[in-house]
């Protein structure tokens, strides 16, 4: 998705966070019938940047360097005895993914395809290398 003119000469808009939602989707879309039917109570947040709680938690100084968060507990450490806890969530960072896609050059579809089956990984407490099995499926 590249940038798109503005009706400025040399001016573009960035894409906007409904676009890389819009991506986000297919993307969960894509994914097997067994991924996706375990996704239906998890939420998808599209914000510009980490909030300060989170960048700390993490232990990262600047909120350009986190592009994708999962909040919840993996689903092999739930009980159904668990009541009234947030619902599981998945942030993107626009601001943070479009400074990674500008720097790297990525394809911004490919790249925000990436983010997501990593923090749908986290969802499943999958290893680094389910995560390429199932991106390579996706």
């Amino acid at each position: 998705m590249p940038l798109v003119m503005s009706g400025q000469e040399g001016a573009y808009v960035a894409p906007s966070a409904q676009e890389i939602e819009a991506i986000a989707r297919r993307t969960l879309a894509a994914l097997p019938d067994e991924f996706r039917r375990h996704l239906g109570d998890v939420v998808l947040i599209v914000e510009d940047f980490a909030d300060d709680e989170t960048l700390k938690a993490l232990d990262i100084e600047s909120p350009f360097d986190l592009t994708g968060v999962y909040h919840g507990r993996p689903i092999g450490e739930k009980s159904s005895m668990e009541s009234g806890a947030m619902p599981d969530r998945i942030h993107l960072y626009r601001r943070a993914i479009l400074d990674e896609w500008v720097e790297d050059g990525e394809d911004l579809a490919t790249l925000v395809r990436h983010i997501v089956i990593h923090e749908v990984g986290h969802h499943f407490g999958l290893s680094d290398d389910d995560m390429h099995r199932l991106e390579d499926e996706a």
